[in-house]
């Protein structure tokens, strides 16, 4: 296990940097490397030199093994005149908790703004140190008494990557972070492979990879686990195939939530295969608010084990963070959903399947096909919770999904 005090894992073998004279170590710009001496000013001056570099297809900025650097919050921007390689092979930590943070960068830790053939990799471990965050009164049940006090509570991002194309993380741990742990915004051509993120499953809006107005994503070969979704899916998004993904304790892999403050939401050509989620509150997920437009369609969930989940298969176009939302008749459209080889258990205090679907803009082309799905203690099968949801079994589903509707909407 990665922390403060001790080193990552075993460096690639140095050879991998002789010879190459377009490697721009942090520490030849200053960097100190204990873990207590601000060295940002180091980390953005061997940025700037290895992106301004000319003459070569690329460079590497590296963050040697053995070292650990602070990092206060900053902006690595682009575009570079390079292939750009940030390879993290030590550990970098963030300031300890909001009153160690710049009042003026309060959303996210470390930015990374047009950029356009990067690659985030190493053996290295990326710290937030979000406990004190966390503990903000104005998180859920923080504040005296267990109440939720008001207050400032901009808990900041990780890795935020903004307008970017051809970005790839690889290899990394990503540990604790105040919010999110890594965030793609209006990015395109994107690929997190074989990352770790660790965090509390109490820990607030923890949640591993977001991807907001983000395309053609690949997020393959990770182990997440966490206080909040493994993976999220915002508005914006399309051609997005998540494989190979070992998620739990967390709240599943989600679409959503979308439609927020009557908002306008797209998202399309979701896959995911070769999963496990386990010890989780959701399994995999699509959550709307009422009042939004717009439309989900063609997404796929197949090859997935459930391991004590407590909903395993989730629609909810009612969703809702209090208990005094209006109703509302529009929505985001959600159409066309295949479930497909879905097996494993469920927690039994909510049943294995639930369509909660709008009033005015009924779920269709819902299709669920070998899911078997046993309660994870005793013999009692809850039955599944459809509400206007159009769908069919293509095959003898555990338990069966009666309350699917098999017409057409109107026919």
């Amino acid at each position: 296990t990665h922390n403060i005090n001790i080193s990552p894992s075993p460096a690639p073998n140095p050879a991998f940097y002789d010879d190459n004279n377009n490697v721009f170590d942090v520490t030849s710009f200053g960097a100190i490397g204990d873990c207590r001496t601000d060295d940002t000013s180091a980390f953005k001056m061997a940025w700037d030199t290895a992106c301004m570099t000319t003459g070569v297809d690329s460079a590497v900025l590296l963050v040697p093994y053995t070292f650990c650097f602070l990092v206060k919050p900053t902006s690595f921007n682009g575009p570079c005149r390079t292939r750009l390689t940030l390879q993290i092979d030590g550990i970098i930590v963030s300031p300890d908790g909001p009153k160690s943070w710049p009042w003026n960068f309060k959303r996210q830790w470390l930015m990374f703004y047009r950029v356009n053939g990067l690659s985030i990799q190493g053996s290295g471990l990326v710290n937030g140190r979000g406990q004190k965050w966390w503990d903000l009164p104005c998180k859920p049940h923080k504040g005296v008494n267990g109440t939720t006090q008001p207050g400032p509570c901009d808990s900041p991002v990780a890795i935020r990557i903004f307008q970017s194309s051809d970005v790839k993380i690889k290899g990394l741990t990503f540990k604790n972070s105040a919010q999110f742990h890594v965030r793609f915004d209006n990015c395109d051509d994107v690929v997190v492979d074989s990352v770790t993120i660790n965090a509390p499953a109490s820990s607030p809006n923890t949640d591993g990879i977001h991807i907001e107005n983000t395309h053609n994503v690949q997020i393959r070969n990770s182990v997440i686990s966490n206080g909040d979704d493994c993976v999220s899916i915002g508005a914006g998004c399309f051609n997005v195939d998540i494989k190979n993904i070992t998620c739990g304790p967390s709240h599943g892999i989600s679409i959503g939530s979308l439609g927020v403050h009557n908002s306008s939401a797209w998202v399309s050509n979701i896959t995911v295969t070769n999963s496990t989620i386990w010890n989780s509150d959701n399994g995999v997920r699509i959550k709307t608010w009422q009042g939004g437009s717009g439309l989900v369609s063609r997404i796929v969930f197949r090859n997935i084990l459930m391991v004590n989940v407590r909903n395993p298969i989730m629609i909810d176009q009612y969703y809702c963070q209090t208990k005094n939302c209006a109703n509302q008749t529009s929505a985001v459209i959600i159409s066309d959903v295949l479930y497909a080889n879905i097996k494993g258990s469920y927690d039994l205090r909510s049943p294995p399947m639930h369509f909660g679907c709008s009033d005015s803009f009924p779920c269709t082309n819902l299709r669920l096909e070998d899911v078997d799905l046993f309660p994870y203690k005793g013999q009692l099968f809850e039955n599944p919770f459809c509400w206007n949801a159009y769908g069919s079994m293509q095959t003898v589903t555990v338990p069966p999904v009666n309350c699917l509707i098999e017409a057409l909407p109107g026919c």
